[in-house]
C-alpha cells in the first residue's frame, strides 16, 4: 500500500520531522525514514520511498491478514500505539433532507452468509464535475486516476478507512431496490471497465427488479455507473464474504481495489461510519443533500471476542521479562482494552482485528510493538543433535525391509469419502468423524483405516500402466471414542500393505516382516471373516491379535474398477508390532554338522489347511528337526476332485553328529504317519 505523508497527516501528527522531505531544518534522518522504519519494525515492511512535490510516498507492504491496514486510518492506528501519539478522526456531519431513506430505497439480502450487512443510502441534488487540484494530487499519488468527484470521493473514502463503497445512478435502480443475491444461470453484465461478465450461481451479485448492476465486492456495473447527467446516488456500504469475493474476481478475470480489501476483510462494525463519511465527501465535493437516516440490513451481529493473555506464557514465548506495565499500555494503545487480573490480562478484540483470536496472537502483538530487538539473539547458535527416537527408527526399518521386498512407499491425506468408508466398516459412515463441508466439499470423513487409500494408489498405477505395484503406508486413523469415553477420539498408527500379486506372497512378506523385528515370533494366520474380503485372515503373533489380511471383496472391486485384478490387503497396529521388539540379539556359532533336507508332496483334501499341516509335524517330529518350508499347491492331471497336493521341505540337523539318511528315514516315517492320521495325507507318487 502507498502512504502519502501528507494524506497520513490528517490522522497523526507524528512529530517525526517537520518537513517530510528534507527532516527538521534539513538535518538527520528525515520523517520518511523513520516512519518507514517504525512500519517496519510492526511488521509492515518499507518497499520503497518515492519523492514528489511537497510530499513523499512509502510503499509498504501489508500482509493477507491486516486488511484493517488497507487504509490511512489503520495506518495511522498503528503509528499512534507505536509512538505514543493520539489518533485523529473526523468529525462527521450530514447536511440532511427532510425525506427519509425508506421513501427512496429498500434492501434485501438474499444470502446473509456472503453479505454479512450492507447499507444503503440517498444523496439528491449532487452536481457531477472534475475533483479539485488537492484531492486529484492525493489519489494520483498513491496510484489512482481521478474520474469525477463523486467517484474520486468514493475512493478517497476506501483509501481512508479500508472500506470500499461503491456509488450507484440512482434513476437506473429500478424501484431504487437492491437485491443482493447469487447470480442466475445465463446472467451477464458489462462491468464499469467495459469487461463482459459471464456470471455463474455460485457469485454474489447486487441487483435489481431487472438483473445485476454489479458484481458484490468486486465491481459495478456499465449501465448504473455515475455519469455527468447523475443528479442522485445510491451509496452503498457492505461487508463481504471474503472467499466469495476472491473466487469470482479470480474466476471473472476482474481485480479491483475493492476486491483487493474484501479478500482480506473489512471491519463489519465500521460499515455505516464508513458510509457516512463516504457522504460527508460526496457533498462536500458534489453538493446535495443525505436523506435522513440509512437502510442497515444486518442479519448476524458477531458476538464480542474476548481473548485471554498469561504474562508468564509471554515472557516464557519471548525469552525476555515484559513489565505487566508496558504490556498493558501497548495492548490499551492497540484497543484491547485490557484488564489485569494477577498473571492474566483479559482482552477484548477491537471488530478490525479479525487476525486475533489465541493467546499466541496478544504475544505477537506485544512483541512486534514492544520491540523485536528487544529479544537477545547470540554469536554463536547451539544446535543439540537428538538421537533418532524408538518409534522413528521402527518405522525406518519397516520401510527398508518393506522396499526390499518391492514395496514402495505412499503418503495420503487422512480424509475419504463416503463411498470408500462404507466398504471398510460395518458402522453406518454417519459415526465417522469428519470436518464440515465447508472446509472439504467431498471426501471429508476422518479414514478408520488405510486400505481404501492405497486402493486408490493401486488403481492409480494400473490405469497408468505401472505394474506391478506393490505399495505401503504407516499412518494415523481415527475411530470415535465409545459412548462412555471421554469424548477424544481413539487414534492408532497402521502399517497397511496393498499388493496385485499372489496372497501366499504377501503373507510371506508379513512373516519376514514380523521376523525381523522379532526373530523368535510365533505367526499364526487364522481364518476370520473380515468386512472387506472375500477370503480373510486374523494375524496372531504370539497368541496376540495384531492385525488382519486378506482378498478384497467383490464390492470393492467393483467400487474400483479392479475387472483383471485381485487386490491383496494387510493391516497391522504399529504400536503391537513395536512392542515386539526383542532385546539382545543372540549369536549362535555356525552349524558344525551338515542338514539333509527332504521335500514331500502329499495329497489332502482341499479344505485342509497349510496350518493343519504344520501342527501335524511339528508335534509328531524330533527335535533334529530344524525347519518346514512351504514350497506350493498343485492341482492337475492324477489329483482327484476336490483334493490338492501340498509340496514342502522337511530339514533335518543334528548339533551334536552328522545325521545318517537311515535316521532321517525314520523321522519322515513318522511325520508322514502323523499327516495320514490327522489330515488324511497320501503320500503323492506321481
Amino acid at each position: 500500500m502507498k502512504v502519502s505523508l501528507n494524506w497520513l497527516s490528517d490522522y497523526i501528527e507524528t512529530g517525526l520531522g517537520a518537513d517530510p522531505v528534507r527532516g527538521p531544518k534539513g538535518k538527520g534522518s528525515n520523517g520518511a525514514d523513520q516512519i518507514a522504519e517504525i512500519l517496519s519494525d510492526l511488521g509492515f515492511p518499507c518497499e520503497g520511498i518515492e519523492h514528489l512535490d511537497n510530499d513523499v510516498v512509502i510503499d509498504v507492504e501489508i500482509t493477507s491478514n491486516r486488511g484493517d491496514c488497507l487504509g490511512y486510518i489503520g495506518i495511522a492506528r498503528e503509528l499512534a500505539a507505536a509512538i505514543g501519539k493520539k489518533l485523529k478522526m473526523s468529525d462527521i456531519e450530514l447536511d440532511e433532507l427532510d425525506k427519509d431513506v425508506t421513501e427512496f430505497a429498500g434492501v434485501e439480502i438474499v444470502e446473509p452468509d456472503l453479505c454479512g450487512r450492507y447499507t444503503a443510502r440517498i444523496i439528491e441534488g449532487v452536481k457531477v464535475a472534475q475533483s479539485p487540484d488537492w484531492l486529484r494530487k492525493r489519489l494520483e499519488a498513491v496510484g489512482l486516476r481521478s474520474v469525477n468527484n463523486v467517484v474520486d470521493a468514493t475512493n478517497y473514502a476506501m483509501m481512508e478507512t479500508g472500506q470500499p463503497p461503491h456509488a450507484f445512478d440512482y434513476v437506473r435502480i429500478t424501484d431504487g431496490k437492491i437485491i443482493v443475491r447469487k447470480a442466475l444461470a445465463g446472467e451477464r453484465l458489462t462491468s464499469i471497465d467495459g469487461t463482459q461478465c459471464d456470471l455463474n450461481t455460485d457469485m454474489l451479485v447486487i441487483a435489481d427488479a431487472q438483473g445485476p448492476v454489479a458484481v458484490a465486492g468486486v465491481m459495478g456495473g456499465l449501465d448504473t455507473e455515475v455519469s455527468e447527467a447523475t443528479t442522485t446516488i445510491l451509496l452503498e456500504d457492505a461487508h463481504f464474504d471474503p472467499v466469495s469475493v476472491r473466487t469470482t474476481s479470480r474466476t471473472l478475470s476482474l481485480p479491483s481495489e475493492a476486491a483487493f480489501r474484501f479478500e482480506r476483510t473489512v471491519d463489519i462494525e465500521m460499515v455505516d461510519w464508513a458510509s457516512k463519511r463516504t457522504a460527508q465527501l460526496i457533498t462536500q465535493l458534489a453538493g446535495g443533500k443525505v436523506a435522513k437516516g440509512v437502510v442497515d440490513i444486518y442479519p448476524k451481529k458477531p458476538e464480542k471476542k474476548e481473548v485471554t493473555l498469561r504474562l508468564s506464557r509471554l515472557n516464557k514465548l519471548l525469552g525476555i521479562e515484559v513489565p505487566c506495565e508496558e504490556a498493558l499500555r501497548i495492548l490499551s494503545a492497540l484497543n484491547f482494552e485490557p484488564q489485569s487480573r494477577d498473571d492474566l490480562i483479559l482482552c477484548s478484540i477491537p471488530s478490525w482485528r479479525s487476525d486475533v483470536y489465541r493467546e499466541v496472537d496478544l504475544i505477537e502483538e506485544v512483541a512486534r510493538v514492544y520491540g523485536y530487538d528487544k529479544v537477545p539473539t547470540e554469536r554463536r547458535i547451539k544446535i543439540e543433535v537428538v538421537p533418532v527416537d524408538t518409534r522413528q527408527k521402527l518405522i525406518e526399518s519397516l520401510g527398508t525391509y518393506l522396499n526390499g521386498c518391492g514395496f514402495y512407499e505412499t503418503i495420503n491425506v487422512d480424509f475419504v469419502d463416503n463411498s470408500v468408508a462404507a466398504l471398510f466398516t460395518k458402522s453406518d459412515v454417519k459415526e465417522h468423524l469428519a470436518v464440515k463441508d465447508v472446509s472439504r466439499k467431498s471426501a471429508n470423513l476422518l479414514r478408520q483405516t488405510l486400505i481404501g487409500s492405497l486402493l486408490g494408489v493401486l488403481k492409480t498405477n494400473l490405469n497408468a500402466g505401472n505394474m506391478p505395484c506393490n505399495i505401503f503406508e504407516i499412518s494415523d486413523t481415527f475411530v470415535p471414542a465409545p459412548e462412555q469415553g471421554d469424548g477424544l477420539p481413539i487414534q492408532k498408527a497402521k502399517l497397511t500393505l496393498v499388493c496385485d500379486s499372489d496372497f501366499r506372497d504377501l503373507r510371506g512378506v508379513i512373516e519376514g516382516l514380523i521376523k525381523s523385528i522379532d526373530r523368535d515370533a510365533q505367526i499364526v494366520f487364522t481364518p476370520a471373516d473380515i468386512f472387506w474380503a472375500q477370503t480373510g485372515a486374523q494375524i496372531i503373533v504370539n497368541s496376540q491379535t495384531i492385525g488382519t489380511a486378506g482378498i478384497v471383496s467383490k464390492a470393492v472391486l467393483e467400487k474400483f474398477d479392479f475387472k483383471e485384478l485381485l487386490p491383496c490387503a494387510v493391516e497391522l497396529e504399529y504400536e503391537q508390532l513395536s512392542a515386539l521388539q526383542s532385546g539382545a540379539v543372540e549369536v549362535k556359532p555356525l552349524p558344525r554338522f551338515p542338514a539333509i533336507q527332504r521335500d514331500l508332496s502329499i495329497v489332502v483334501d482341499e479344505n485342509i489347511r497349510w496350518a493343519d499341516i504344520i501342527e501335524a509335524v511339528r508335534n509328531k517330529a524330533s527335535v533334529e528337526l530344524e525347519d518346514v518350508r512351504f514350497i506350493g499347491i498343485y492341482h492337475g492331471k492324477a489329483i482327484p476332485s476336490g483334493k490338492k497336493s501340498v509340496t514342502f521341505s522337511l530339514r533335518f540337523r543334528d548339533e551334536d553328529g552328522t545325521l545318517t539318511h537311515q535316521r532321517v528315514d525314520g523321522f519322515e516315517a513318522d511325520i508322514l504317519e502323523a499327516l495320514t492320521r490327522t489330515v488324511g495325507a497320501v503320500i503323492r507318487t506321481v
